[in-house]
């Protein structure tokens, strides 16, 4: 079938070796590429209840049928495996120019499994893989650590390459260290940078020219050039291009929905200092797109003032400013910016740092720990990412995440988190179809499942209420499961409508898929995700809130109930086709998949 390669790489990093297998056609119809594909390897290849950070545990890297072709907001790769943050499910999505490179050295899925006994690097290429020692790289930070990867591993013979690597975080088995490429993207959340850690593997350098095939490649270079002639000038783009995700900042306080001093109040009164508008105006940004990409969204910072002057990075961008800003109360852009400088360098998700940084400093005002830190501190919750990453001191504690150290502390009712991921930056006290989105999600608390707050905050539908939610929502959740396994920027989500997202598949596969197989496909992955997850001990008692976002918010009042969230959840199984408790039905998984004859590359 046309837009794949029929062909995944498996590594086992014990034995230093690789072999080449061909999936059975039927996988790609069933699943597609991306998050389908991969849960599919990930459901058929990890042991139950495996450990996450044991060499069992696999870490799958993929890109989709829609990878280095001309479709806009097709340049990212995924990363799928077992989460050591939460337990269950873990999948994690980043841009760049990186994707392309991964998609270049010919394989839809990479499947990395086992532990080197040393520090390692691989190089992945159509041919298969090599492995070198990297001992004098553990220890580097992520900036460092792809420099390095590109000036000693690259190969001349090819003109593609791109490197994904690991911090400090990730080798230290933070369970929320990330993977970072283009020194500012992240495979940022559920923790893909300590399961890489764990395998001693400090970075993958992938390198190539290949090219997926497209039944109809003019075609599609039509579509492309006129799409885009039609499309970047439309308000919303050129938002994003203006301004970046930041310009969420006022539009959350103004909602209502922006998180403030660790989940108690809805908006903060110091937001003007760290929105969009302070971002552009005290610093110098420049736009900055991922590959085929029009709408521009990162924000290249150089601060001009202050202790961090000459200070340079992608960012931040809106979780990191409500993570660190709002939970944190920090009323400083360039500050912000310096936080979220430390977290890149040492490979940790802003998300989930801010949140216990703020959680810790509740710890301290609640005479649970004695560590100096306060709301809007700058240098003591620096100082406490370092001892993070280090795992030093209460650091230690936080490394291990959110239901760790609320155990430890007593603090379990305050503690903000479903099934152990912290929520982004929209709160479900405000925006009720988003308390749905953290319950449910595959991966724990996550807003780019289904992107819900988008329809809630624009008036497609109505965020207090609760009745009818359930349908529209799983309306975007497919098609946004769709967007991960084609794979797809979030951001186009506006103008990739069900029948756009068909007529692409057409043209890049050659294979009709209409709207109701696309949302079969996208059943088809949920229900094996969800079995993935209860096959891994998590109960759908699970499906919840924590007991600080069924408190009012303390400036507004307003509040989701367990009973509203029950109601929705009864639906939401409802129309999922799964029974009253969440459990979807039993269906046939294994395929086909032919082995080739493994291949040696010792170090």
């Amino acid at each position: 079938m046309n837009g794949f390669y029929g062909r995944i790489l498996k590594i086992d990093l014990t034995q230093k070796s690789f072999q080449i297998e061909k999936p059975a056609t039927e996988i790609y119809r069933k699943y597609l590429g991306g998050k389908g594909l991969a849960s599919y390897l990930l459901y058929e290849n990890n042991p139950p209840e495996v450990d996450p950070l044991a060499p069992e545990n696999c870490l799958i890297f993929a890109t989709g049928p829609f990878t280095g072709s001309r479709i806009w907001g097709s340049c990212r790769y995924g990363v799928y495996s077992k989460s050591p943050q939460t337990g269950i499910y873990a999948e994690s999505y980043a841009g760049g120019k990186v994707p392309e490179a991964i998609d270049a050295a010919g394989f839809d899925a990479l499947l990395v499994n086992g532990r080197s006994d040393r520090p390692t690097v691989l190089r992945i290429h159509p041919q298969g893989a090599d492995f070198f020692p990297a001992d004098d790289l553990w220890g580097l930070d992520t900036y460092k650590s792809e420099d390095a990867l590109h000036e000693r591993f690259a190969s001349a013979d090819y003109k593609k390459s791109g490197a994904v690597v690991i911090g400090p975080a990730g080798e230290n088995l933070v369970r929320f260290a990330v993977i970072e490429n283009d020194y500012w993207r992240s495979a940022g959340r559920t923790g893909l940078g300590a399961v890489m850690g764990s395998k001693k593997l400090k970075g993958i350098l992938f390198q190539g020219d290949c090219r997926r095939p497209a039944a109809e490649p003019e075609k599609l270079s039509a579509w492309a050039k006129n799409f885009a002639k039609a499309s970047k000038n439309l308000p919303g783009v050129q938002a994003y291009k203006n301004s970046g995700t930041p310009i969420m900042v006022k539009i959350m306080n103004e909602a209502g929905a922006f998180p403030t001093r660790y989940w108690t109040k809805g908006s903060y009164t110091e937001w003007p200092k760290i929105g969009a508008e302070a971002l552009h105006e005290r610093c110098t940004v420049k736009s900055r797109a991922c590959l085929k990409c029009f709408m521009a969204c990162g924000r290249l910072t150089t601060i001009q003032q202050g202790r961090h002057t000459g200070l340079t990075l992608e960012g931040p961008e809106y979780e990191t400013i409500y993570a660190f800003g709002g939970l944190c109360q920090i009323n400083n852009i360039e500050e912000i910016a310096y936080l979220n400088d430390i977290c890149d360098r040492l490979g940790m998700d802003t998300i989930t740092a801010g949140n216990l940084c703020a959680f810790t400093i509740e710890a301290r005002r609640r005479g649970r720990i004695d560590h100096p830190i306060n709301y809007g501190e700058v240098d003591a919750i620096a100082a406490l990412l370092k001892e993070i990453a280090e795992k030093k001191g209460i650091g230690a504690i936080l490394a291990e995440g959110i239901r760790n150290a609320a155990a430890i502390w007593n603090l379990e009712d305050l503690a903000v988190h479903v099934k152990g991921l912290e929520p982004a930056g929209y709160d479900p006290r405000t925006l009720k179809g988003m308390g749905l989105g953290y319950a449910t999600s595959d991966r724990g608390a996550c807003h780019l499942r289904a992107t819900f707050y988008k329809p809630e905050l624009s008036g497609v539908i109505d965020p207090d209420t609760t009745t009818d939610k359930a349908e529209l929502f799983i309306d975007f959740e497919n098609r946004l499961t769709i967007f991960d396994s084609l794979i797809l920027c979030r951001f186009f989500r506006d103008l990739y409508p069900w029948e756009t997202l068909s007529e692409l598949l057409q043209t890049i596969t050659g294979e009709e898929f209409n709207q109701d197989a696309l949302e079969e496909i996208a059943s088809r992955i949920a229900d094996l995700v969800r079995r993935f997850n209860l096959r891994e001990g998590m109960s759908p008692k699970a499906d919840c809130l924590p007991k600080q976002l069924h408190r009012n918010l303390e400036d507004s009042g307003k509040v989701i109930t367990e009973a509203e969230l029950d109601f929705m959840l009864k639906e939401y199984y409802q129309l999922k086709g799964w029974d009253k408790n969440g459990i979807p039905p039993e269906t046939e998984t294994t395929i086909s998949i032919t082995e080739q004859p493994p291949s040696d590359s010792g170090l």
